[in-house]
């Protein structure tokens, strides 16, 4: 009777073990696919942004390191590995995408051509995805960190090889706030 006891104990803890390893998986596998979506959009908006400069070249023909910025970070962009990496060249490339907007004020012609409009209006929809993919990740990092750090989980997670993931942090000039003047 001790025997079988003892052989269902063992059972139930092994048992316990697997499952909260499944479910280390099963959240880990919940945020690489949050990245996966924020590399998806940011795909996207890297795609239309040759066909933007494509159709400003015509009009900014004096504007050549503002068209030379953005490439350069989408490039960057392209690049980047880890998220810190990806969130540095996504404010570089933002940034790059301002200017360009700005610039693109000056340029009457160019701000009622229909193929430049419709690729602004495009990009500031795939920005919005990228806000609520990048809200989703963090969403997703906060709860397989938490579920790492908590206790009994905090003793087997380091065994089984989990360890912490970044979240993806805003660039401190996004931090602060903006200045209106009229």
């Amino acid at each position: 009777m001790e025997q079988w006891i003892f052989i269902v104990l063992v059972a139930v803890v092994i048992l316990w073990i697997i499952l909260m390893y499944n479910s280390f998986v099963r959240v880990y596998n919940q945020v690489k696919n949050a990245w996966a979506q924020i590399d998806v959009q940011l795909k996207r908006r890297t795609d239309l942004i040759p066909n933007l400069i494509e159709s400003v070249k015509g009009y900014m023909k004096h504007e050549k390191e503002v068209l030379t910025q953005v490439t350069q970070a989408r490039t960057a962009l392209m690049n980047a590995q880890t998220p810190a990496e990806n969130a540095q060249a996504d404010n570089m490339l933002s940034g790059a995408l301002k200017s360009l907007f700005a610039v693109s004020e000056n340029y009457p012609d160019l701000k009622a051509n229909t193929n430049f409009l419709q690729l602004q209006e495009e990009l500031v929809g795939t920005e919005n995805k990228v806000a609520y993919s990048r809200q989703h990740y963090n969403d997703m990092v906060m709860r397989y960190n938490t579920k790492l750090e908590s206790f009994p989980n905090n003793l087997f997670s380091g065994m089984f090889g989990f360890k912490r993931e970044e979240s993806f942090q805003a660039a401190e000039a996004d931090k602060e706030p903006v200045k209106v003047s009229f």
